[in-house]
């Protein structure tokens, strides 16, 4: 006979993967929507999504589509991540490739932007569970 404690334990090993499993789609979705709408912009000059954003913040995003490519490459790097993440194709990989944007996203919105620090945290919370699901793959980077 099982006991509430096993029980628990194997509820508690069930909604682990699950937990990195939303988070994964949730992430990977968000980048590949920024990474697709970038292009766009690039393509059309209009935007699907643009949440509103400070004049410093602006200022910030001119300065990029200004350089000629680092908007591109941003936007690119987002798209390959987001969709490795979605699909789950080398997904530890995918984060690497995104952790610069959210460090640089993280502190657009702390120092640019605070309007958008919830996306932000959401991001963080969501690449913070990913990194400690795939930290076995880390390792030996890190060691």
């Amino acid at each position: 006979m099982r006991n509430a404690s096993t029980r628990n334990s194997g509820l508690r090993l069930r909604l682990k993967p699950l937990c990195y499993h939303a988070s994964r789609i949730l992430l990977g979705l968000l980048f590949v929507a920024s990474g697709a709408d970038g292009l766009y912009f690039l393509a059309t000059g209009e935007n699907f999504i643009h949440p509103p954003t400070s004049p410093a913040g602006m200022a910030f995003e001119e300065a990029l589509l200004a350089t000629g490519f680092m908007w591109p490459l941003v936007k690119i790097m987002n798209l390959l991540g987001g969709a490795s993440l979605l699909l789950s194709f080398k997904p530890a990989f995918g984060l690497a490739i995104i952790m610069p944007a959210i460090t640089v996203i993280t502190l657009f919105h702390l120092v640019l932007n605070p309007a958008g620090i919830a996306i932000a945290a959401v991001m963080d919370l969501t690449a913070a569970t990913l990194a400690y699901a795939y930290r076995h793959q880390y390792a030996a980077m890190l060691a």
